[in-house]
């Protein structure tokens, strides 16, 4: 029996590759002839960066950049095996874990540190990139990061625009003549699973502003702020970014992207599963075992287990996944190319995040359903 082992990491307790190790010592205890195929996978959130780097034999690096609210952080970023592609978590420089609760402030928080890592790639001569944009603690359309990169972002003055999505208002003109001159030769794919619109009442301001600290006040301010942003990106940069699903993501800097970048948003584990090869790997596969910390009802959505069961499913193989613990509506699953789940633990108790206890548990339940395979 040929099994590709798949499985996301489970968040607050094991890794990618961890899951996908416990899982194959359950495995062998009852085939231990089976063929086994570790390929742990990613949607574009966290641990993104550490699956790909790992699974592509890439290497790690960092810079100290611009954070939230000014402040210096270490971020780290990578280069993919391949020595040519850059990827890049947003979360790792403007990331809502950043900052503690109390200092949350989307008027000023900033993406200029996921510019300063572009722009750290393009000059060690990387032309190819992979943003990954979950977690965002930002509502400024991605400003910070075109100020990164050489933008100027002006008011009627002429004077550049201090960073966060409030001063975004008194924007009134782009110049982007002085843009790193490498942009133009780079290619671009963000790691995009929401469809939201930039403004509006499903865009970035109202459906994610009060997370990042947006009172119901600083939402409409915002969302007007980013309506300015993107009727001066038409003017001045002749793309029109308003109403582009995903341009929303965020805090807007999926449009950000898509304005001074000529970027592609796509579901992120389509990215990560294309760069994996996971189509090639599937080839001679009799079973397809996967799984993610918790199923739930938002799992169908762009999440990378039912994106792997999918792409089982055309080609016939069964696909079943093992998680932590089930939410509700775990069962829409079944209609996404994944015939069973098994939990750890049936209730909504999470996962014990002791490394060694969770490892032993998700052994134990592969072993388990490994049994029920025999029978």
């Amino acid at each position: 029996m040929n099994i590709l082992i798949a499985p996301q990491s489970f968040k607050e307790s094991l890794s990618g590759i961890e899951v996908a190790r416990a899982i194959e010592k359950g495995v062998l205890a009852i085939f231990p002839k089976a063929r086994t195929l570790l390929l742990p996978i990613a949607d574009g959130g966290d641990g993104t960066l550490k699956t790909l780097i790992d699974a592509t034999e890439g290497n790690f690096r960092s810079n100290r950049v611009i954070g939230l609210l000014g402040e210096r952080v270490e971020a780290q970023w990578g280069i993919l095996g391949d020595g040519h592609t850059a990827i890049i978590e947003m979360a790792q420089a403007a990331g809502l874990a950043l900052i503690p609760s109390n200092r949350k402030n989307p008027f000023r928080t900033t993406t200029y540190g996921i510019g300063q890592l572009i722009a750290e790639a393009i000059k060690l001569g990387l032309r190819k990139f992979i943003i990954c944009i979950g977690g965002s603690g930002t509502n400024d359309g991605g400003a910070g990061m075109a100020q990164a990169l050489g933008a100027r972002l002006l008011d009627e003055h002429g004077k550049d625009l201090f960073f966060g999505g409030g001063p975004l208002t008194d924007l009134c003109s782009i110049d982007i003549s002085h843009m790193l001159p490498g942009l133009k030769e780079c290619k671009v794919e963000v790691a995009c699973d929401v469809t939201n619109p930039l403004t509006g009442l499903e865009g970035a301001s109202n459906i994610y502003g009060p997370q990042k600290g947006a009172t119901p006040a600083m939402v409409k301010k915002l969302d007007k702020a980013l309506l300015r942003f993107a009727q001066v990106v038409l003017k001045d940069l002749k793309v029109d970014i308003d109403q582009v699903p995903g341009a929303g993501a965020a805090g807007g800097l999926g449009g950000g992207l898509l304005a001074f970048l000529n970027a592609r948003l796509r579901p992120g584990a389509d990215i990560i599963l294309d760069i994996l090869e996971l189509n090639k790997k599937l080839n001679g596969v009799d079973l397809i075992i996967t799984g993610e910390g918790r199923i739930d009802n938002q799992t169908i959505y762009n999440k990378a287990p039912v994106a792997v069961a999918m792409r089982g499913k055309e080609k016939g193989i069964p696909t079943i996944a093992l998680c932590g613990s089930l939410g509700e509506g775990y069962e829409s699953v079944y209609a996404h190319g994944i015939e069973s789940v098994y939990a750890i633990n049936t209730s909504s108790t999470k996962l014990n995040d002791n490394y060694q206890d969770s490892a032993r548990q998700l052994s134990k339940l592969a072993k388990q359903v490994m049994q029920f395979w025999i029978t």
